[in-house]
């Protein structure tokens, strides 16, 4: 059965203009175009003798600025808000009026094309509502409209009533018995302004949110290093691979225990979203702590698995993992690698070389639960902690795969690849480029070679031991 729409006008602040009612029938007998709907009476606005019908498309519904839906149960429409807007003649603002008699016809007209509603406090209380509570209806609107500007409409006499109305979150307040057509204009207006003003400040304090949340997340993953008492030297580079976002999965630490030792790591959680990023501080701070506790090498990698597995959303996340711990007098390391790309190492005034990577173990998540304990009960390491030589005056760079995964000329090109990158970096320090300075410009090269923005997170940390600083 076809639904019936209640009065629908297009009202012109204009000036005063002519309007014609056109009932259901005659709109149908008008032509294509032409607005129809049972029980609708739709007038047309013109700037000179005669009247013109608005089409639901085009030219003329598109210079409608305002949508005003007025919610009051007087059968005899004794409110006349079309009348009162025609009398207002303020310039240049047209208003299409909707009309509805009870809250559950409202609720079907509140379309998103609606961005004002009038809504009369003598309404009968909803369904439901308290039956002493006469600012049930305002609130039933204001539940079902949380994005349109609101005007409660209310008798001179109910002051308090009216007052109330604004505070627990209409727009204005009108009083029915001094309303005229100026007056409802720009209070339509105004409130519309308003709403709008109020979704601006709503959106501004949830940047100003996330933007501080986001800043907690990036002390997570991006720490300050603890290099207090070392001679060491260090630079770090950090860009997420989504579009627009300020961090990804990867993360990194840098810590000098008190004998002397420095600790360095580098992971990449799978993904790089913020459930990925929060994955990410978890791990690195758990890092830290057990580093401070004195575990290093396969019993630190065999705790983080564990925190790993229950701390995931699923068995599917995993994240690779590089630790190295320097010797206190910075001349020899520990390397330990799960699932993750080997360091490169450079001696000062010679050129970049991987580390060993052999012995690298599965990156953490990927053993079986129960795989662990049973390794660690036969002897066996997962991920074995191996000794490399680093001599007196060295650079050592810790990356994620983001780096290495981007192309070598555009889309559709090779991978650089290790060997590619251990290229890169060569010519950066034959350029004599050190700490930042080879970050950045390892960064900026692997974009340019790969065509625009890396697609994964990129981590980059250097650790630098004599030499010039870059």
């Amino acid at each position: 059965m076809p639904v019936s729409v209640p009065r629908q006008r297009i009202v012109s602040a204009a000036g005063p203009c002519d309007t014609a009612a056109v009932d259901a029938t005659a709109a149908t007998d008008a032509g294509p175009g032409t607005v129809t709907g049972a029980g609708t009476t739709v007038t047309g606005t013109g700037t000179g003798a005669g009247t013109s019908t608005t089409t639901g498309t085009g030219t003329d519904r598109d210079r409608t600025d305002l949508t005003l839906l007025v919610v009051e149960d007087d059968p005899a429409g004794a409110l006349a808000v079309p009348e009162l807007l025609d009398a207002a003649g303020a310039a240049g603002t047209r208003i299409r009026i909707r009309t509805a008699r009870n809250l559950t016809e409202a609720e079907r007209l509140l379309t998103d094309d609606v961005h004002c509603v009038l809504v009369d406090l003598s309404l009968p209380v909803p369904r439901g509502a308290a039956d002493e509570d006469p600012l049930a209806p305002l609130r039933h609107i204001l539940r079902l409209a949380p994005r349109h500007a609101v005007l409660a409409l209310a008798p001179s006499a109910d002051a308090g009533l009216a007052a109330e109305a604004v505070r627990v979150g209409a727009q204005d307040h009108l009083f029915r018995e001094e309303l005229d057509g100026r007056l409802l204009s720009r209070a339509i207006r105004y409130a519309v302004e308003r709403k709008r003003n109020d979704a601006a400040k709503v959106k501004l304090a949830e940047s100003r949110l996330r933007a501080q949340e986001n800043a907690r997340l990036e002390r997570g993953l991006l720490p300050t290093p603890l290099l207090e008492g070392s001679d060491l030297r260090f630079a770090a580079s950090y860009r997420p691979g989504r579009s627009r976002a300020l961090l990804g999965g990867d993360f990194y630490d840098v810590v000098r225990t008190p004998d002397g030792t420095v600790h360095a790591m580098i992971g990449d959680v799978c993904g790089h979203g913020p459930d990925e990023a929060a994955l990410g501080v978890e791990l690195r701070i758990a890092w830290r702590a057990l580093t401070f506790a004195g575990l290093c090498g396969d019993e630190l990698l065999s705790t983080l698995q564990q925190v790993l597995e229950h701390e995931r959303e699923s068995e599917e996340i995993f994240a690779t993992l590089c630790t190295v711990d320097i010797a206190p007098d910075g001349r020899r390391a520990g390397l330990c690698l799960a699932g993750h790309p080997a360091p490169l190492v450079a001696q000062h005034g010679g050129t970049a070389r991987l580390l060993p990577y052999e012995d690298g173990g599965p990156a953490l998540g990927l053993l079986p639960r129960d795989a662990l304990p049973q390794a660690l009960r036969a002897g066996d390491t997962p991920w074995p902690r191996r000794q490399v030589e680093l001599g007196g005056a060295w650079s050592l760079l810790l990356y994620t795969d983001g780096l290495i995964e981007g192309r070598t000329a555009g889309p559709g090109s090779p991978r650089l690849g290790q060997d590619g990158m251990v290229d890169m970096i060569n010519r950066q320090l034959a350029g004599g480029l050190r700490g930042e300075a080879l970050l950045e410009a390892a960064m900026a090269e692997a974009r340019t070679l790969n065509g625009g923005e890396l697609t994964d997170d990129v981590a980059l940390l250097a650790l630098e031991r004599g030499g010039s600083r870059g």
